[in-house]
């Protein structure tokens, strides 16, 4: 496929996005030129903002959500471990951590090459549900353990326990 027609594409999945967002009445910020959208959503401690890109040469949608918070250097190594243990136990989307700068991301990315069906409205809400709800669930536990209120190894036991 050549890049126009893969431009073309990513065009019509980002605006389909866009669309399924303003059904749902769900405010957020536009960025055409990068195929971007910014948005958030309430977690239920910290906040967890989120941007949506449509790239049309791998022809994919992918979700990233950057943490509120970095990790302190001294924190770093346990910070590693935490990822590791956090991204074995998921099935789809997984934690980008840059240890130069304490950088912690969550990334989930979905192809729509192929076919008009991974165009649903249900399909991109699911997303946005999925990764927020992933985010949630670990960045308390990871802020927890990075200022020293939970211990690492309280963190693997407790992603064992399940």
């Amino acid at each position: 496929m050549d890049n126009e027609i893969k431009m073309q594409r990513a065009k019509e999945v980002y605006e389909a996005y866009c669309r399924m967002l303003d059904t749902r009445d769900w405010k957020y910020e536009k960025d055409e030129e990068k195929l971007a959208i910014i948005s958030g959503i309430r977690g239920e401690d910290l906040p967890i903002k989120f941007i949506i890109r449509i790239n049309p040469t791998l022809e994919a949608v992918s979700y990233l959500s950057v943490l509120p918070f970095n990790v302190p250097e001294d924190k770093r190594i346990d910070a590693a471990v935490m990822v590791c243990v956090a991204n074995y136990g998921l099935a789809e989307g997984c934690f980008d951590y840059d240890i130069r700068d304490g950088e912690l991301v969550f990334r989930l990315v979905n192809s729509y090459t192929g076919s008009d069906t991974n165009l649903s409205d249900d399909l991109f809400e699911e997303m946005i549900m999925l990764a927020s709800s992933t985010v949630d669930r670990y960045n308390d536990k990871f802020l927890a353990v990075v200022k020293g209120i939970m211990s690492l190894q309280q963190f693997i036991d407790e992603e064992h326990a399940d």
